[in-house]
């Protein structure tokens, strides 16, 4: 089999570049290696930035994130004992944030890549991709049972930082940045309505803490812990208890529920470059990496495909390869300005356990100026609801 574009991953990135090929005429294949219940149901990223609402308005995927997300102007942040609301539209000339589970945009793009009939494989498990100095890479795969190729013009890897796409890069011609954190985040779900109206960031001598949610009736809750900490040693009161202790203010009390999931995420930043070898493209975690503390991720791989998808659609419509070859270029500018948001945000608001009292009354400084400053202030506004797309 052969098609354009073979596309490696069934995540929202995956999906969203084949929803704008396929409206574009370009053919594509989507293969994921896991069934479709699971990857409508991996828990994920659950704010979207302006540009990422835009992109999946404008490829028709936004129907229900315009029905059901929670649009959010802003958000606060809290530490020693105050808290002060960025205020993104009045920051930034109008740009917002949505509130609306990475599992639902999935869940809405696979309806409509099957609704289309675009060419999307379940439980395709990529063993190989070859020839990607060629003019014709092949994926090897399995599915249903069988071993099989397909053959491409182009192959775009967004099957994550683990994937077999990244591995069709000889040693050698990429180079990986990396840093990692010296503490995790404890993620919760409760059904239980979210205490605030937006999402609250807190730092506190006893580690940060974030406040979300998932819709009116579900909270997203999180607790910096130590590395390698174990669920199972955070029983549910436990979790609670602390949630209430980091809030930033006094006598700042959360509604309880029930906790339906618990789990540790570690914290790390990465960026390999180039992203591109040959007809060979990674998007999203297959090229970078960052802590969730800038809510970062999810919209960096749109961002990606965005990107990907105008130059194959550009390049398929005149036979230009110009904005293909500027591709790696052209991301890797706002990956790293967004790498360099979520490490200023993690690091002021996370307490290291090695840091100092000095080190402490930085981060408190810093916080001051955001404050009282409305530059600082719209700096962050600005780099939180997205900058825009090129």
């Amino acid at each position: 089999m052969h098609t354009t574009v073979g596309i490696v991953g069934g995540g929202p990135a995956g999906l969203l570049l084949s929803r704008m090929l396929h409206r574009a005429g370009v053919d594509c294949v989507v293969l994921e290696s896991r069934d479709r219940a699971y990857v409508e149901q991996r828990q994920r990223a659950g704010l979207l930035e302006q540009s990422t609402v835009d992109a999946l308005r404008e490829a028709g995927a936004a129907a229900r994130l315009d029905a059901e997300g929670l649009v959010h102007d802003g958000v606060e942040l809290r530490w020693d004992g105050r808290g002060h609301r960025i205020d993104f539209p009045a920051l930034t000339g109008g740009r917002k944030v949505w509130v609306y589970a990475q599992t639902e945009v999935v869940k809405d793009l696979v309806a409509l890549q099957l609704a289309d009939g675009a060419a999307l494989y379940f439980e395709a498990r990529v063993r190989a991709v070859e020839g990607a100095d060629t003019g014709r890479p092949v994926i090897h795969y399995t599915h249903e049972g069988q071993d099989k190729t397909l053959t491409c013009d182009y192959v775009v890897g967004c099957d994550g930082f683990h994937g077999v796409v990244r591995a069709a890069v000889p040693e050698g011609v990429q180079r990986t940045f990396e840093r990692v954190y010296p503490y995790s985040w404890l993620g919760i779900m409760a059904d239980v309505p979210p205490s605030c109206e937006e999402l609250v960031y807190a730092h506190s001598p006893r580690g940060f803490a974030l406040y979300s949610m998932r819709s009116p009736e579900v909270s997203r809750l999180y607790l910096q812990v130590p590395n390698g900490t174990d669920p199972a040693d955070w029983p549910d009161e436990r979790i609670w208890d602390e949630l209430d202790a980091r809030s930033g203010l006094p006598g700042g009390k959360l509604e309880r529920g029930r906790i339906t999931s618990k789990s540790v995420l570690p914290m790390r930043s990465s960026v390999t470059e180039p992203m591109r070898y040959g007809r060979v493209f990674l998007a999203g975690d297959a090229a970078h990496i960052v802590p969730p503390t800038g809510a970062k991720g999810l919209n960096l791989a749109v961002a990606d495909v965005v990107v990907l998808g105008r130059a194959l659609i550009q390049w398929r419509r005149t036979g230009s390869k110009e904005q293909l070859d500027a591709y790696s270029d052209t991301c890797l500018r706002r990956v790293w300005r967004a790498e360099h948001f979520s490490y200023f945000m993690t690091t002021t608001l996370h307490t290291d356990p090695e840091q100092s009292g000095f080190e402490t009354r930085l981060q408190i400084s810093q916080l001051d100026r955001i404050a009282e400053s409305e530059h600082a202030a719209a700096e962050l506004a600005m780099n939180y609801a997205g900058l825009p797309l090129p």
